[in-house]
């Protein structure tokens, strides 16, 4: 007995000795949300090759695991990388590059900001992004009387925040040859008194994209790793970009191959004879930063610039409806042709009738087939039972609260008082569903992933407006805006295996934020700053 009591302190050293496992990071000391199966909280993770190898206790991480790079996180807050659901990640960079109409507060500011930037930097063709007449005084869509005596000889097109509308000038509209008597079915042409005012919604506004001249290569790559910085100094590490062309998919594989794009890329493919044609016979693309599996078809337009399809007229347009961008026949014929490709189907629908006649084609195209994940993108009027078209497994809504923060104002309006009750109904959608993606739309909204946070659980604008929420009925807990955000995301890009959670075996994407997305007062969640982003264990901003 007296040999074995020495013998277990010397065991007990030997043990205390053991050589750890060398590791790239030791993460300690950290309130980590792991968004795992159980919602888990952590203190530590080590990382190695790129992925978590171990998550615990800072007591476990660090008897078995050992790294020159230790970082103590002084009880900072960690989350999963987030996912934005839906966005536009090229049109973001793209953004950078024209005139910046966001936030304009009339007609006049964004004329000053047109005359500034073309004296800063001229262009041969003008273009801008960013108009909502919703946030003028005058909340009705503006004409090109200015813009032709500004700029006679200089065509211009300015895209509304929604991108579902232009106003052009003259000189755009001979160039695309329209006229008032140009008719393109799935959307408008408006005339004012016989005459063309300028603006152009949905469908036609592609014969004025036909004369626009094709940004260079090198225009291209600038925008993509603008739109890299601003999203990973906000804790994006995935994106979700909703309708890309076959040139710009080959040219973010290529440059995420060389190392000059880092950003994960889910990318839909726009619903172009040319995309589908290639990509639909060429099968998916995975690589462990880009994913092609999936194309993006639009419904309607958009609830603000009336383009949204409704069953009932509008509530202050009589007789207005909207327009299908596409009508219900080539929906159908375009879900059995994805559904045969073995490609995801993602489609905009606004409007209660879009909405509609989506869920029955998703329905019959993948009628006898399981977890099909296909993705109804924005879901915002749904009424009637049409919400049970969410149950069946195959079907998830991709939704983005801010959307619902934006439009509230006026939204009773288009919609009425009884029919607004079935629009942005995140909760009532995720009751159905199980599951809820969670997006920003950027750059219709900005792109920061707390704005999202705040918009889906206080569903209140910066100003607290209104006082208790907007339709509170269908917020979402912070528990599922998180998942909405992370696992939630990934999994309808069937990507929860590889990210969307801290767990072992999953890549190394996390964030750590300056405050507790989980536990501060909902009116500090706008206010919360990214303190780093890291993709693969290693920091990106």
């Amino acid at each position: 007995m007296k040999k074995l009591a020495l013998l277990i302190p010397c065991f007990l050293f030997v043990v205390s000795c053991a050589k750890k496992e060398p590791v790239d990071l030791i993460i300690t000391n950290a309130k980590v949300y792991t968004v795992n199966s159980n919602f888990e909280n952590a203190e530590a993770f080590a990382i190695k090759d790129g992925k978590f190898v171990a998550v615990g206790t800072s007591e476990e991480i660090a008897n078995a695991y050992e790294s020159t790079n230790v970082l103590d996180a002084n009880r900072k807050t960690i989350t999963p990388g987030l996912i934005d659901g839906h966005c536009h990640f090229y049109g973001l960079g793209m953004n950078q590059q024209v005139v910046d109409l966001v936030g304009t507060k009339s007609f006049e500011e964004v004329i000053a900001r047109i005359v500034d930037f073309q004296k800063e930097k001229p262009r041969a063709f003008i273009q801008g992004r960013g108009w909502d007449q919703n946030d003028w005084d005058v909340k009705e869509f503006p004409t090109k009387d200015t813009l032709d005596i500004l700029f006679p000889d200089t065509p211009l097109a300015i895209e509304r925040i929604d991108g579902h509308a232009f106003l052009v000038n003259q000189k755009a509209l001979d160039m695309a040859g329209i006229t008032p008597e140009t008719k393109v079915a799935g959307g408008s042409v408006i005339l004012k008194n016989g005459k063309l005012t300028g603006i152009l919604i949905d469908r036609p506004m592609q014969l004025v994209e036909a004369v626009i001249p094709k940004p260079n290569k090198a225009t291209q790559i600038q925008a993509l790793k603008d739109a890299e910085k601003i999203c990973f100094d906000l804790g994006l590490t995935t994106v979700n970009d909703a309708g890309l062309s076959k040139e710009i998919v080959y040219l973010i594989d290529s440059l995420q191959k060389s190392g000059d794009l880092n950003m994960r890329v889910y990318g839909m493919i726009s619903n172009y004879p040319e995309n589908l044609d290639h990509f639909l016979i060429k099968g998916k693309i995975k690589t462990d930063k880009l994913n092609v599996r999936s194309v993006k078809v639009y419904g309607d337009g958009a609830l603000g610039s009336r383009g949204a399809t409704l069953k009932e007229a509008y509530s202050d347009q009589d007789g207005h409806f909207g327009a299908m961008i596409t009508p219900a026949a080539e929906m159908e014929a375009l879900a059995t042709r994805i559904a045969a490709a073995g490609y995801q189907m993602n489609t905009h629908a606004i409007g209660d009738s879009a909405n509609i006649v989506v869920l029955r084609a998703y329905k019959n195209a993948l009628e006898g087939k399981k977890d099909k994940r296909w993705k109804v993108e924005h879901a915002q009027v749904i009424t009637g039972n049409d919400f049970d078209y969410f149950s069946d497994g195959n079907i998830i809504p991709s939704v983005q609260p801010t959307h619902a923060t934006s439009d509230m104002y006026w939204a009773g309006d288009r919609l009425g008082a009884e029919r607004v009750k079935g629009a942005y109904a995140f909760k009532q959608l995720l009751d159905k569903s199980g599951t809820v993606v969670l997006g920003t739309d950027f750059p219709v909204e900005r792109v920061s992933p707390f704005l999202t946070f705040y918009a889906a659980v206080a569903r209140q604008d910066l100003d607290n407006y209104p006082e208790g929420g907007f339709q509170m009925e269908n917020a979402l807990s912070r528990e599922e805006t998180l998942k909405g955000m992370t696992i939630w995301a990934a999994h309808s890009n069937f990507e929860e295996d590889e990210k969307g959670s801290i767990e072992v075996g999953k890549l190394a994407d996390f964030v750590i934020l300056d405050k507790n997305i989980m536990e501060v007062d909902s009116a500090e969640i706008p206010t919360i700053k990214v303190e780093a982003t890291y993709l693969d264990g290693k920091k990106v901003n």
